[in-house]
């Protein structure tokens, strides 16, 4: 009985280390793309003297660096530990690490329909990693609504994208609902469909989607009141 509880430790500690690598991949992958401009403008203007040049490498410079912190303030939510906020999270932080990262493209228009003023961090953490799926998933631009909602039941979260195209990997969707199958290799990608779930299950709770052929994706969760406090 002894090997059988180490064996599980052990095959549970192996899949946190997974998740963590597969997060830090995720990280790096997205901010390689506005860190490497910020390079590529510095090296620009270490030889341009034309002062409209300059002026333009600056806005590179400047673009980047908002990308990059924007970036950086969304992960740090729905990927780290968001430490400095307690267990519970202002939603309006959480409402401008979205904006930051997909209002910025001017090709999603976002909705948010979250009524409290916080959130537990769990909670938190788990509608930012859906609202980036829903988000990832409108490739050719569209509306991303994000909502929450505290009920008798427990608190409510969902997210609706609507686009000209949208694409959410079947892998996605099967992590999303039944996480990493055992002895499987998971992208990068999928980081955030095996948190979301990985943080739904932890509270009790479970992932619900709408059918792939739906035009319009719909991503629900239901985290029941006597897990939903907690963070």
């Amino acid at each position: 009985m002894r090997g059988f509880e180490l064996c599980r430790t052990s095959c549970v500690a192996m899949n946190a280390v997974d998740l963590a690598s597969l997060l830090c991949s995720r990280l790096c992958h997205d901010l390689m793309s506005p860190v490497g401009a910020l390079n590529n403008g510095i090296e620009l203007m270490t030889g341009e003297d034309d002062p409209e040049m300059r002026e333009r490498c600056l806005e590179l410079l400047a673009d980047s660096a908002r990308a990059t912190a924007n970036k950086l303030k969304f992960f740090r939510l729905a990927f780290g530990a968001a430490g400095g906020f307690g267990e519970m999270v202002e939603t309006r932080e959480a409402r401008q690490a979205v904006e930051g990262i997909f209002g910025a493209e001017r090709r999603i228009e976002l909705g948010w329909l979250v009524s409290d003023a916080t959130l537990p961090k769990g909670a938190m953490k788990l509608l930012l990693n859906l609202a980036l799926l829903a988000g990832d998933a409108l490739v050719r631009g569209g509306r991303l609504d994000i909502g929450a909602e505290s009920t008798s039941e427990g608190l409510e979260l969902a997210i609706r994208a609507e686009g000209p195209r949208i694409i959410l990997d079947p892998t996605f969707r099967d992590v999303l609902a039944n996480g990493a199958p055992a002895g499987t290799q998971v992208e990068p990608r999928a980081a955030a469909a095996w948190l979301a779930h990985e943080l739904a299950n932890e509270a009790g709770g479970s992932i619900q989607l709408s059918d792939a052929s739906s035009d319009v994706l719909v991503i629900g969760a239901l985290l029941p009141k006597r897990h939903s406090a907690q963070g």
